[in-house]
């Protein structure tokens, strides 16, 4: 399953109608399985943007809901792939779950971030802000049972257990151990 969630309400008022059709209709002709993160009003209410046929040619194999536990969702053994905005948290918890990303970045820190993931990690694909539904397609297909996706999802298991040996001990822990040597080193 493909975990969709851009979580930042910022990142939707920039969209076009067009745009986030287009990334609805990329993610339905992928054929996969998703969970999508979605403010309730671009569903339904007085003027919905995603139309009737997208949810009817997805209900089978989509779930759109307006809030989850995204970390326990990326910790499901089922998410093989996240679509994200790239912010912190979320890149941070993507790389904790050991899941690799489709990279949709739109200001401050995402655009690093995202380049880290794609560049530097292995971990993601970007996807353009101006995308279309092909790419959308595409990208997912690609992540989900591609061989691109099979790499980045190993080295994305790397990444989660570099993480897990990392918080092995805590800062608070270090900061003590170095105190604890200072003050016996100097008065010793």
């Amino acid at each position: 399953m493909i975990y969709v969630n851009f979580l930042d309400y910022v990142w939707y008022a920039d969209k076009t109608k067009t745009q986030i059709i287009s990334r609805a209709w990329g993610l339905a002709n992928s054929k996969q399985t998703f969970l999508w993160i979605i403010r309730p009003d671009i569903v339904s209410g007085g003027e919905a943007i995603l139309p009737p046929e997208f949810l009817d040619e997805t209900k089978e194999r989509g779930l759109l809901s307006g809030w989850c536990a995204q970390e326990i969702v990326l910790n499901h053994p089922s998410v093989g792939g996240f679509l994200t905005h790239n912010g912190w948290n979320s890149t941070l918890e993507s790389i904790c779950s050991g899941v690799p990303m489709i990279c949709s970045p739109f200001f401050a820190e995402q655009q690093t971030n995202c380049w880290f993931c794609c560049s530097k990690w292995g971990i993601g694909m970007e996807i353009d802000n101006n995308v279309k539904r092909d790419e959308v397609k595409s990208l997912v297909s690609e992540l989900m049972v591609g061989e691109k996706g099979k790499e980045m999802k190993t080295r994305a298991a790397e990444w989660k257990k570099l993480a897990l040996e990392s918080a092995k001990s805590s800062s608070y822990d270090n900061i003590d151990k170095f105190l604890n040597q200072v003050l016996l080193n100097s008065t010793g």
